[in-house]
């Protein structure tokens, strides 16, 4: 039988103007292998590894090139043009493949890679989806301390960035743990920070806090150097502000400037920290 979506093994029935007809022996429809395809040298009773899917006049057409993404698989594409209908996603082949609105999870802009999952909707055309929580796994051999890269599927408030860590396996960054703006399709590198038991990666994008202070304290100087060598955060100021205006931590912010003042290359105002004269 004959499959949309997946590499085919089929027969060379016959040669037509257009190109080539393909069976299976057990199916008695046939597909067009058009001209541009076949390969020189091609007979009947050959038999061809195809990609099946339907063209854009919605007949089963084949092709030699392998698409980013089979129907079953997800794969991380590019938005080429977006219409009213949706989105269409660039994998590989003469006809984009479809990411209809009511299968946008969040704001999809043209020229932007996301991850989606490839599927075949009821009509059997391929199609396209960024719901994919379901489609990843759960049983990756990373541990504590690995680092990791992955791409950014969701953002939940109060819970943090969800990650499809190696775009297979299910990992988040919490909130307590992301110090950068990201948004869906962004690729992220993050360290796992730990496995729970349930297999999911909780993810941070710093390193231990004993290596990310050096990198703080060079952060926090140059942003000092931005403010013309005094800033207006210090000890008492809100967690918040400090994520927002310096990426890192309250915790993070006090070990940086406490290098800095050991240094002696800042000392303390009455509203934050300035260079030292």
């Amino acid at each position: 039988m004959i499959e949309i979506g997946v590499m085919n093994r089929l027969k060379i029935d016959r040669f037509a103007q257009q190109g080539a007809y393909l069976s299976d022996n057990s199916d008695a429809k046939s597909v067009l292998l058009p001209k541009k395809f076949v390969p020189e040298g091609a007979k009947e009773g050959d038999f061809l590894d195809v990609f099946v899917y339907r063209d854009s006049s919605d007949r089963l057409i084949a092709t030699t090139k392998t698409p980013k993404g089979m129907v079953g698989q997800l794969a991380y594409l590019k938005v080429v043009e977006t219409t009213k209908i949706g989105a269409f996603l660039d994998w590989g082949l003469d006809k984009d493949i479809l990411l209809p609105f009511t299968e946008q999870k969040y704001n999809i802009q043209k020229g932007k890679s996301y991850l989606v999952l490839i599927y075949l909707d009821k009509s059997k055309r391929i199609s396209s989806t960024t719901d994919i929580y379901d489609y990843l796994r759960t049983d990756s051999t990373h541990e504590a301390g690995d680092w990791v890269e992955g791409t950014v599927y969701s953002l939940k408030k109060g819970m943090g960035v969800f990650v499809a860590v190696e775009n297979t396996f299910k990992g988040m960054i919490p909130e307590s743990e992301c110090f950068e703006k990201l948004y869906p399709g962004d690729k992220v590198k993050a360290r796992v920070i730990r496995v729970r038991e349930d297999g999911k990666l909780d993810l941070s994008t710093r390193k231990e806090a004993y290596k990310q202070m050096a990198d703080d304290s060079d952060k926090l100087m140059e942003y000092i150097r931005g403010c013309g060598g005094e800033i207006f955060i210090g000890d008492k100021s809100d967690p918040e502000i400090v994520k927002e205006y310096l990426g890192m931590s309250k915790a993070a912010f006090k070990r940086a400037a406490g290098r800095l003042l050991k240094e002696g290359s800042i000392e303390k105002t009455a509203s934050g920290y300035k260079f030292k004269n």
